[in-house]
């Protein structure tokens, strides 16, 4: 008798698991550790069915591969594994997989102030660079920068980007609506980019490649507000628009 009660069961499991698969580890420096432990997975699954089935030989050259790559893989991805199990561990981190879209209230004014800062810096072509990253992205940023951990509002961000001050060039990295990081460096893309497009861009679209962070470009030369996602690039014109997508951001 067919069992429906496993079957929903599983289609629970499955959905769970792509959930966090889409929001946590799709493209992320943690997506190869993902795609490692499912191949490692079908190894050892495939080492079962083999011996299962009789065939000893090849049953257990999978079964000492599998254990082989098993100790590679500890080796190899360490640094995403002990991320990943943080992750795993943070509550905080499931409570936003399962809440509504939006932000807080508390943190209406840091969108509201990145939004001001933006809108001043594209008016004076002051160029600019955010990165709104996700748990499991630190990895994929060459070097952070300079601690700061501070509340985020218009006139830091704007002090931090002038062009006197030090930091002025790398990146600000937002972490839990705090700044966490300013003068950051991040991984430059190697694709041909348009003539148009400087080290901002550049650097921008790189970490949007290797990672699922969003990275936000105000154009030193042009003034353009331009948003980084998977290797693309989104202009925005419209503050409103903006605002909205920035919301999205920061609600994750």
């Amino acid at each position: 008798m067919f069992n429906w009660i496993a079957l929903i069961q599983i289609l629970i499991i499955v959905v769970l698991l792509w959930l966090f698969y889409r929001s946590f580890i799709q493209n992320t420096s943690s997506e190869r550790l993902v795609r490692g432990l499912l191949g490692l997975a079908l190894l050892w699954g495939g080492s079962f069915v083999l011996t299962w089935a009789h065939l000893d030989l090849l049953g257990t050259f999978l079964h000492w591969t599998a254990l082989f790559l098993s100790i590679s893989l500890i080796v190899v991805f360490q640094p995403e594994l002990r991320k990943f199990m943080a992750l795993m561990g943070n509550i905080d981190e499931w409570r936003h997989l399962f809440r509504r879209g939006g932000i807080e209230n508390k943190d209406t004014k840091s969108l509201d102030a990145i939004v001001s800062a933006v809108e001043y810096m594209s008016a004076k072509h002051t160029g600019a660079l955010i990165v709104f990253p996700s748990t499991l992205d630190e990895s994929a940023i060459e070097k952070p920068g300079v601690a700061i951990d501070a509340i985020i509002s218009s006139e830091l961000l704007l002090t931090i980007f002038f062009n006197k001050t030090p930091l002025h060039d790398g990146a600000v990295i937002i972490e839990k609506n705090r700044i966490a990081y300013a003068g950051g460096i991040l991984p430059l893309s190697k694709n041909n980019l348009n003539w148009k497009y400087g080290t901002r861009h550049r650097a921008a679209l790189g970490l949007s490649e290797v990672s699922s962070a969003t990275v936000l470009v105000v154009s030193e030369e042009s003034g353009d507000i331009s948003i980084a996602e998977k290797g693309k690039f989104t202009k925005y014109d419209d503050m409103k628009k903006l605002r909205a997508k920035l919301e999205k951001v920061m609600a994750k």
